[in-house]
């Protein structure tokens, strides 16, 4: 049992390490993005308080009647309020010393006498405490999973008009001490559904499996679920791309972990190697990574050059000389993105086939060069979607049949890195200028973005922006009710004694 537990032990540290799937693209929403969040989350809190449904009220106290209908919110003062981290995984949102006024329809008799009007009240000293946990659901999104609320009323004040305006004031205590409870119940209640469901609903427009073309498929899924310091909020996503003729592929992460440390700005999105390889790994499988380029689409000046490095192959083909050149350019393994602090480039190596096509005779092969290529990859974030756009550094040709013919090739060199800037370079850059969504929900934007490289990955550092309100956002997904939107309070006949409440 102890050699057992001593493995154990020793073992520990490696499971735990083999647990942590390292993040492919990773968030961290700082305390200055919270307070953004806070303004607009404000506003969307105040509408849905507007919206609180209220119970009648009705009893009798002695000889005195009463029947209180049709209550509305008209105007909410929510003075003081914060939205903090809190470790490991938690919101805590705080509203003090708010007020809400309210009106509503009597019915009021007195023994005999009757009198109807509307009556406006006050609550004055609502504090509301809510506590927030966030997770990552079975789709891997974050969701509130849960959420904590009271609320409490420390003064309540009712205005009466009409003729019977004393006798109602010496009355009031009995309406006001249950509208008081009814509103108090009211709140949380009122909360939660805008919690679990509505502001559930604008976290469910976070992609997590998207199509970014019609080769490539991208996994945002969360790893884990949210991280929380008093700081900070971290989302590890996956962040890998998948061919879409093999949506099941999972690729294994061994790239380095990025590691966000500044605070300055309101959001870092970080990328690794792990999350630019896959991609081109993804279109590798899809076998997009090669083109090719017959008769009329070969660059005039670069068909002379040819015909004139291959004219003695050429020429022993007579009378067939004029026949038209192909060229097939085809990556021969997947490209690797490298990342250093001084800028990020990928690493390409192809084959290019020189070949002519003689009419109704079979293609005759002048060369098979191999290359190596650089490519200088400028990474840049607009609105919400990543892009890159790629840059030819570095160009090498050579045969793999003989260093003679190797040496033929040199001429080619110079020519052939034009053929690649002019044409080739734009196809692929046309590929990567519709770039890919960044999982942030709808209606939220980047501003001000800062991109800087570290050792095995980047960060990019921005402010948000929301393009959109959370209430419109909200209302183009919310969903169908199909029971009632959230618990309906109807509590027993509210206690008239004052000191109970």
């Amino acid at each position: 049992m102890a050699a057992g537990s001593c493995l154990l032990l020793l073992l520990l540290p490696w499971l735990v390490t083999a647990s942590h799937s390292p993040p492919g693209c990773k968030i961290r929403i700082t305390s200055k993005g919270l307070d953004l969040v806070k303004q607009e989350g404000l506003r969307f809190v105040e509408q849905e308080l507007q919206n609180i449904t209220i119970s009648d009220l009705h009893g009798k106290e002695g000889q005195f009647h009463y029947n209180i209908s049709q209550v509305k919110v008209t105007d909410l003062q929510l003075a003081s309020s914060d939205l903090n981290f809190q470790p490991q995984q938690h919101l805590v949102f705080n509203i003090n010393n708010a007020s809400i006024s309210l009106r509503f329809r009597r019915q009021l008799l007195y023994w005999f006498f009757y009198d109807i009007g509307s009556i406006n009240a006050s609550a004055d000293g609502v504090h509301i405490h809510t506590v927030l946990r966030l997770a990552k659901d079975e789709a891997g999104r974050p969701k509130i999973s849960n959420i904590t609320c009271n609320a409490s009323i420390a003064r309540m004040h009712a205005g009466f008009s009409g003729t019977l305006r004393k006798v109602y004031e010496f009355l009031s205590t009995f309406i006001v001490t249950g509208m008081r409870y009814l509103l108090s119940q009211q709140i949380c209640p009122s909360l939660e559904h805008a919690s679990l469901v509505l502001l559930n609903s604008l976290l469910d427009t976070v992609p997590v499996r998207n199509y970014v073309d019609e080769h490539i498929g991208i996994d945002y899924s969360l790893l884990r679920d949210p991280s929380i310091s008093t700081d900070t909020l971290d989302l590890d996503f996956k962040g890998m791309f998948f061919p879409r003729v093999r949506e099941d592929q999972e690729l294994e992460n061994h790239a380095v972990e990025p590691v966000i440390k500044e605070t300055e700005r309101m959001v870092y999105v970080a990328f690794s190697e792990y999350f630019f390889d896959s991609a081109m790994l993804s279109y590798f499988q899809a076998g997009v990574l090669n083109i090719e380029l017959q008769g009329e689409k070969v660059p005039k000046d670069l068909e002379v050059l040819l015909r004139a490095t291959f004219f003695g192959t050429i020429f022993m083909l007579s009378p067939s000389v004029d026949a038209p050149l192909r060229l097939v350019l085809q990556v021969s393994a997947p490209p690797r993105c490298i990342i250093k602090p001084s800028g990020t480039s990928v690493s390409v190596s192809a084959f290019l086939n020189i070949s002519l096509v003689p009419p109704d005779r079979p293609p005759v092969q002048l060369s098979s060069m191999a290359m190596e290529t650089k490519l200088s990859a400028k990474v840049f974030l607009q609105g919400k979607a990543l892009r890159v756009q790629l840059d030819l550094r570095r160009f090498r040709i050579y045969s793999k049949q003989s260093a003679l013919e190797s040496l033929a090739l040199f001429s080619l060199q110079a020519p052939l890195k034009t053929l690649l800037q002019l044409t080739i370079m734009p196809i692929i850059n046309e590929r990567t200028k519709k770039g890919v969504q960044i999982p942030l929900p709808e209606g939220m934007d980047f501003t001000r973005e800062v991109v800087t490289n570290h050792a095995g990955f980047l960060t990019v550092g921005a402010d948000l922006h929301f393009s959109k309100g959370l209430r419109e956002v909200i209302e183009k997904y919310r969903p169908v009710p199909t029971t009632t939107a959230y618990p309906s309070s109807q509590p027993a006949e509210p206690s008239l004694d004052p000191g109970s409440l």
